[in-house]
């Protein structure tokens, strides 16, 4: 009789083993599939960056055609372009492309001021590309963000959080921009 017993609590003790080993191992590779849908969604907001500071030469050789004296806000522009292309992570990457928000925001209001080169159909092309972009970024920052507040909320979660913890998953950073700095400013192609 004793060894029956010994034998049953022993095959309980060793299904609960094995549960918990399952569970385990589920819970770490859902937290292996979270982390790798954020680096996914980084790389889409990557490659949108990418695709606009390769506009940016475009459309600076357009401004700079018409505009003389506005070295300045080109050479900003410039800068800027050279900065998103050199930043690495989230944090880097949404500083550099605030930067570069600010610096063409700054060059198409100095835009206002020439008619000419606000009635060119490339620089018009150039600019419908890029507020296209502009819509794309936000659209992919988005999607980073609440992959990120997904991976977040389950690594602090009981009792994944154990797994996290074990496995060295943490938290990740939001891919920041002020809306403000984003947004293309409105330009009015009529004349007043």
């Amino acid at each position: 009789m004793k060894n029956k017993t010994g034998l049953i609590v022993l095959g309980v003790v060793g299904v609960i083993i094995i549960l918990a080993l399952l569970w385990g191992v589920t819970t770490y590779n859902g937290l292996v599939n979270l982390r790798e849908e954020v680096a996914g969604k980084f790389s889409d907001i990557d490659v949108q960056l990418e695709r606009r500071a390769d506009l940016v030469p475009n459309l600076v050789n357009t401004v700079k055609g018409y505009v003389k004296h506005e070295d300045s806000a080109i050479e900003r522009v410039t800068k800027a372009r050279e900065n998103l292309l050199r930043a690495d992570d989230v944090e880097d990457k949404s500083l550099a492309n605030s930067e570069l928000s600010s610096a063409l925001n700054s060059l198409l209001v100095i835009v206002e001021n020439y008619p000419d080169l606000k009635a060119n159909e490339n620089f018009i092309n150039l600019q419908d590309e890029l507020a296209g972009t502009e819509n794309r970024i936000a659209v992919a920052r988005r999607d980073f963000n609440e992959a990120v507040k997904d991976y977040n909320a389950k690594i602090k979660k009981i009792p994944t959080n154990i797994i996290a913890g074990i496995g060295d998953f943490e938290k990740m950073d939001y891919f920041e921009a002020d809306d403000g700095k984003t947004k293309l400013p409105e330009v009015d192609f009529e004349d007043d």
